[in-house]
């Protein structure tokens, strides 16, 4: 057996050489990016929350089980690693232990002769088998040549993904073939247990040579693999635990993060553009944590077959975003790592990629690429290793509007109605309380009143409700400006307005990039609520909830925070609104991306429907976590959509399978969207006539009154 050990030894030298080469390589990539201590920094305060994160979805596998089949089987494939762990001790042992003694029956100390150790190496060996065929058959059945777009795996790199399942049947045949000469040679630590081991051992010689080639061939495939895996995209298997555990907590959604420059947050006082960072124009500009997302990447496509853009037809692929920069680093990366001297040598199509732009119409991503995101978050929810590509997406953007001015003229129009006028229609801010004139009565034929806070807020006021540009200006978000604030009246909650004082929060200047100007915007806000001392808000708008919610917060505005439909939900369990008068149609429910993914409020706005007498809800085939976008959020409101299908249009025709009376939200932006949509299939004879789009706020009210809230 020493010439066995000498084989293995080498080999396994050479391997972890090859593998540590690379390895090193990565982390010098890595590190040449911008620092990201804030990540570094949370994992260190919030321990419990990380070992929790790594519990639930990398050995829980929380993300991937969603996609049942394909979850299921990835699943066991994981855990084989983890528990033919333990296989690769014994090969090893026995490796060892042959060369001194001539007996390779080595077995792990304490466990190692347990049948319970010996059941669970083989049922998992025959578990990963099957979980191989699924995700053959899974692959067959999605091949981008027979689906083209529709495919998740397109783009991916297909070669390496059957290299890999090929690779992984070999360390399980080859486990079988060693462990199966060894019960015959009586090597085998386990003498009941490992079921499919002895099965195998029937149908083997008695062969000490055959035992001495199954080890080496055992051996040797996962060192062939290990060195293809730090070279591939299967590099995940090492990379995603450590992606899991910097990556944002609860997930990457909600609120934006602020722009850093050194690891440190820009203070646009003191920031200048020919020292600092603003955003990403180049790949070095990534941070650490960026890097560690391309290497992480899977190319399962779970991100791309969610995603809106992508599904109707725009060339907005998130997995090939996250693909692309992966390509570009590792294409720049001698130059990167290269000492000033040695850089001078460089050959000029090395150079030549350095010149090549990030963003540009002949860059690494293409301008419609960047611009066609809605930010609705679909392909974060469902990345199962963490990687935040909304984060890289805004980065871009920040680059291209605040250093290059590159971004859709007609975004330019509510820039500059933002800066002007404080809302992107560019309306004046006294008609941001026209809607309390236009109020309906309360049930006591008495006028509501709302009182606009001008100094500070009085005391026996509970709630600043945060009416937000589209409720104060938009007229069909008014209808539902005018139905909250109606039940707030009914159930005696005291509640004050803002007025001419509000501003828009910033979030379409901050989702288009805008950084600056949704500073400047946010810091009148804060100082506003400060000075009114506001301590909780009630807002309509996901997009303003989540802004004040979990932005401001970036910038000393704290506050309570919740959105109307919270709020109105829990007045309705209380028993202080009561809606009484049925509504009797089918009603299907649209959720708002920056209500429901980004803040994971599902529940609210169907429990209200819930109690609505008469209410027939109807769920679209794609609603909650795999809901799909209106098409209006990251800025998209104020930029025309000149590619593939309108998003909007793509949602509602999924809200028409359902032959809806009437579709609700809870959003004014979708409120406007699906509104338009449904018009222009009502003027093509697709939709009928009595089909509307409202808010649920507007339901509640219709059955406690028991009459259509007046439109004005």
């Amino acid at each position: 057996m020493l010439w066995v050990a000498i084989a293995g030894l080498v080999a396994t030298a050479v391997a972890v050489v090859l593998a540590g080469r690379r390895v090193l390589f990565l982390y010098r990539l890595a590190r040449s990016g911008q620092p990201a201590p804030e990540r570094i920094e949370y994992a260190r305060e919030h321990v419990g929350a990380e070992v929790k994160a790594q519990l639930v979805e990398v050995f829980g596998q929380r993300k991937l089980l969603k996609w049942t089949p394909s979850g299921t089987a990835h699943f066991f494939v994981m855990w084989a690693f983890f528990i033919l762990a333990t296989v690769y001790l014994e090969a090893y042992g026995a490796l060892i232990q042959g060369a001194i003694t001539g007996k390779p029956d080595f077995h792990i100390p304490l466990i190692g002769t347990w049948p319970v150790l010996g059941f669970l190496q083989d049922f998992i060996a025959v578990a990963a088998l099957i979980g191989l065929i699924a995700f053959a058959v899974i692959r067959i059945k999605n091949s981008p040549k027979k689906l083209g777009r529709g495919s998740r795996f397109s783009g991916s790199h297909l070669g390496g993904a059957w290299f890999a399942l090929f690779m992984i049947f070999n360390v399980i045949w080859t486990m079988f073939l060693f462990r199966g000469a060894a019960v015959n040679t009586g090597n085998l630590p386990y003498e009941s247990g490992a079921f499919a081991s002895d099965a195998v051992a029937k149908i083997l010689p008695d062969s000490e040579v055959l035992e001495a080639v199954g080890l080496l061939l055992h051996i040797g495939v996962m060192l062939v693999f290990l060195v293809f895996v730090v070279n591939s995209k299967h590099l995940h298997i090492f990379t995603a635990p450590l992606n899991v555990l910097f990556s944002r907590r609860p997930d990457g959604l909600g609120p934006a993060q602020p722009m850093r420059s050194g690891g440190t947050v820009l203070d646009f006082e003191e920031a200048d553009p020919e020292t600092d960072v603003f955003g990403r124009g180049k790949i070095q500009e990534t941070s650490w944590k960026g890097f560690l997302d391309f290497y992480t990447c899977t190319e399962c496509g779970r991100c791309q077959s969610q995603c809106p853009a992508w599904n109707t037809d725009k060339p907005l692929s998130p997995k090939m975003l996250i693909l692309d920069q992966r390509d570009h680093a590792f294409a720049v990366a001698p130059y990167l790592l290269a000492g000033e001297k040695d850089k001078e040598s460089f050959p000029q199509d090395v150079l030549a990629l350095l010149d090549k732009p990030l963003v540009g119409e002949d860059g690494v991503i293409h301008p419609d690429v960047l611009w066609s995101c809605t930010n609705c978050g679909a392909c974060v929810e469902q990345c199962p290793v963490d990687i935040e590509h909304i984060d890289h997406i805004l980065d871009m953007r920040r680059y291209q509007v605040m250093i290059e001015s590159s971004f859709p003229s007609e975004a330019g129009v509510m820039l500059k109605n933002l800066e002007n006028k404080g809302n992107p229609w560019g309306m004046s801010e006294m008609k941001r309380a026209e809607w309390i004139e236009e109020l309906a009565t309360s049930v006591d034929g008495q006028h509501v009143e709302v009182p606009i806070v001008d100094s500070t807020m009085p005391e026996d006021v509970e709630y600043l409700f945060w009416v937000g540009c589209a409720g104060a200006l938009e007229d069909r978000a008014k209808k539902t400006t005018k139905a909250v604030a109606e039940l707030l009246h009914i159930a005696g909650v005291k509640f004050g307005v803002l007025g001419p004082m509000e501003a828009c929060t910033g979030d379409p200047a901050r989702r288009l990039g805008m950084e600056f100007l949704f500073t400047m915007l946010a810091q009148q806000n804060i100082e506003t609520l400060n000075e009114a001392g506001v301590k909780k808000i009630v807002a309509t708008c996901p997009h303003c909830f989540n802004t004040l919610a979990n932005e401001y917060p970036q910038l000393g505005g704290t506050y309570e925070v919740v959105h109307h439909t919270q709020l109105l939900a829990h007045l309705v369990e209380e028993g202080r609104l009561t809606p009484i008068n049925p509504i009797e149609e089918k009603i299907t429910y649209h959720d708002p991306c920056f209500l429901g993914r980004h803040n994971k409020v599902y529940a609210q706005p169907r429990d209200i429907m819930a109690k609505v007498p008469g209410v027939q809800a109807q769920e679209m085939h794609r609603c909650k976590e795999r809901g799909f976008c209106c098409g209006a959020g990251g800025a998209r409101m104020w930029m025309e959509e000149r590619i593939g299908k309108r998003i909007n249009t793509e949602r509602v025709d999924e809200a028409l399978t359902t032959d809806p009376d009437t579709v609700s939200t809870a959003c004014p932006f979708c409120l406007v969207m699906l509104g338009d949509a449904i018009n222009e299939k009502k003027n093509a004879g697709q939709a009928k006539e009595s089909l509307e789009v409202v808010d649920v706020a507007q339901l509640l009210i219709k059955s406690i009154k028991g009459q259509p809230v007046p439109t004005t």
